[in-house]
């Protein structure tokens, strides 16, 4: 089987944009990824349905989101929406409500679109956050992720305020908040992911290096703490950020990458006693991992390493959650988003 995948970028140097790969699960090896949207800064990546591709993109002093029909060979242009200001860094999407959503690190806000399977874009609301924490990172408000709860809520992370929030949404893309959630002082939520059941979520803080249980009430829309475990060894003295985070389809194993430690820490949930292990670290052959992804079997993980422009494939033991490198220094130009387009 062969699985198409697309690598967002920075292109401060010599990135073209978007890059395309194929990983061939048969031979167990990505097929060298090749230019295939030119665009400034599509730093991340995320796809619909109706094969629209939505980007993050940037154009001299403006940011915002750029989308792609990829219906045929050649990716066709559909509609952009820019702003003055620093491009987001984030993409959510609700297929249901055909809407999409972007957190903006930089400008401290979370912004709604309409959309179609047209892939156009209007613009139904947008909320700016306000907070602080105790790290010198943390001097004001700091969106890096906004989706989807189980309960087809809004939930948002920022990473400044040390906060999670949850949004009530409507079919028309206007939000209201439901319910709040404090970590602890410094931990920096970036990203989480949802267990199966809906009824837990697993935190990544960037700047605490740190992975939070928490539960989740559908009710409420609120969070509540339940347990914390370190990303990094206690003898890593040097600078260290949590980045991406994964979980399996069976929920029994959660992935979180390593910026700095430059690995993939690997840990084990344990359903019937709500309880995280960590298993192992696993390098990434490269520096400054900020995203990596599971492909649709499973069986496959693929990291990208920002600082030194190359991709690493991984095997994926199912039953111990175990990585094995399989190749390495594929080359992609400041890679920071990895996307199986299906």
């Amino acid at each position: 089987m062969q699985e198409t995948i697309l690598f967002g970028t920075y292109t401060k140097k010599g990135s073209q944009g978007v890059y395309r790969g194929i990983l061939d699960t048969e031979q167990k090896m990505i097929i060298k990824p090749e230019a295939f949207i030119q665009i400034q800064n599509p730093t991340y990546l995320r796809s619909s349905a109706a094969n629209i591709l939505y980007t993050i993109s940037k154009k001299k002093n403006q940011g915002g989101i750029t989308s792609y029909d990829l219906s045929s060979s050649t990716p066709v242009f559909c509609d952009e929406a820019l702003t003055d200001g620093a491009p987001p860094c984030y993409i959510g999407l609700d297929e249901e409500k055909q809407l999409i959503f972007t957190a903006n690190f930089h400008e401290s806000t979370v912004t709604v679109f309409k959309t179609d399977k047209q892939g156009t874009l209007t613009k139904t609301d947008e909320i700016i956050h306000q907070g602080s924490g105790p790290r010198p990172e943390q001097e004001a408000s700091h969106i890096h992720y906004t989706d989807l709860t189980p309960d087809k809520r809004l939930v948002v992370c920022d990473l400044g305020a040390d906060k999670l929030y949850t949004y009530n949404v409507t079919f028309d893309g206007k939000l209201s908040l439901k319910a709040e959630f404090s970590t602890s002082a410094g931990f920096a939520p970036r990203h989480l992911v949802f267990h199966p059941n809906g009824k837990y979520a697993f935190l990544a803080g960037e700047l605490s290096s740190q992975l939070a249980l928490l539960s989740y009430d559908s009710i409420t829309g609120r969070f509540k703490h339940i347990q914390t475990l370190s990303t990094i060894p206690e003898t890593w003295d040097k600078h260290n950020g949590a980045a991406a985070i994964r979980i399996s389809g069976d929920g029994k194993f959660i992935y979180v990458s390593n910026r700095g430690h430059d690995s993939i820490a690997v840990f084990k949930f344990d359903v019937t006693k709500t309880k995280l292990e960590f298993i192992e670290y696993t390098s990434t052959e490269g520096e400054f991992p900020r995203d990596f992804m599971l492909d649709s079997t499973e069986k496959f993980i693929v990291a990208a390493n920002q600082n030194t422009d190359n991709v690493t494939l991984f095997g994926r033991n199912t039953k111990t959650g175990l990585l094995t490198c399989l190749q390495k220094n594929i080359p992609v130009p400041e890679g920071v988003c990895v996307h199986f387009n299906s």
